[in-house]
């Protein structure tokens, strides 16, 4: 059985931790509005710019498509770009990323694909090493990025569609957290290059003419496409990493005050039980003489 002095120093130090989550909690809660405002102001805009990808692509076809529409030719080669957080105690979010990766990665090898990783983030690199180390590929580091935003998307783009150019890759897919909520942050895996065109593109009723022509469009544009993809991407993990960060320090913070409770509680049992026996030793004394 612990001593009281063990008992005292063990609430002291879960006093402490608890303060730390607590402090990590409201700071998450505070980041959190300005990256959640952020993934969604970013929505919109990619979505109106996928339904204008995918109203174009439908007029053009073959050889005259841009690669980056077109594609290879072929499906071989897999790459695999998983988004993860650089920073830790955000609950199960980047484990359900992993997990989401490595379920893509075992269905691709399973219809006889090449595979290779492409990870974003220093949190799902270990995981991902330990169980492919021959398929890691390229990592691309954001840990000293203090905010966000386009420029690396950008960066990140060049690196991905030069790979593309350079034959390293047949088709790329994009794994990332999508927000939904602070206790809600769902794995979602797209196709990113080529760039997909929608089933249901047809370009509406009214008759469009494009200047300059559609593959001049396209060219300008699916280079953006990939950008804001990319962006949006990185901006919900922003988002996904502060709200799982406050609900997973929420949880620690509750189960903190809990153990404290138990830990009183046991720490006033004993300290009852010192104060009896040093009674009834008093009085048994009292009563020798």
């Amino acid at each position: 059985m612990a001593s009281l002095k063990e008992l005292k120093g063990r609430i002291n130090s879960v006093k402490s931790t608890q303060k730390i989550t607590k402090a990590k909690q409201m700071v998450a809660a505070a980041k959190l509005r300005r990256a959640q405002a952020a993934a969604e102001a970013a929505r919109p805009y990619a979505e109106r710019l996928a339904t204008v990808m995918g109203s174009l692509a439908t007029k053009v076809s073959g050889d005259s498509a841009p690669k980056l529409l077109r594609g290879t030719g072929s499906d071989q080669r897999h790459l695999l770009v998983v988004v993860n957080t650089d920073k830790g105690l955000c609950g199960g979010l980047n484990s359900n990323l992993v997990k989401e990766a490595k379920n893509q990665a075992k269905q691709l090898i399973a219809a006889g694909k090449d595979v290779t990783f492409y990870l974003v983030g220093k949190k799902g690199r270990a995981p991902l090493k330990r169980e492919y180390p021959n398929r890691i590929g390229k990592m691309f580091d954001t840990s000293m990025v203090k905010n966000i935003g386009f420029e690396e998307a950008a960066a990140l783009e060049q690196e991905l569609v030069g790979m593309f150019e350079a034959g390293e890759f047949d088709v790329a897919h994009l794994i990332y957290p999508t927000f939904k909520s602070a206790l809600a942050q769902d794995p979602t895996t797209v196709q990113l290059i080529p760039v997909p065109t929608p089933e249901n593109a047809a370009g509406g009723d009214a008759v469009v003419e494009y200047e300059p022509g559609e593959e001049e469009i396209l060219a300008e544009l699916l280079p953006r496409y990939v950008k804001t993809q990319l962006f949006g991407a990185l901006l919900e993990r922003e988002a996904s990493e502060q709200g799982a960060s406050m609900t997973a320090m929420d949880n620690a913070t509750r189960n903190a005050g809990d153990l404290i409770n138990k830990l009183t509680i046991q720490y006033n049992r004993s300290r009852q039980a010192a104060i009896t026996t040093e009674l009834i030793e008093i009085i048994a004394g009292a009563e020798a003489l």
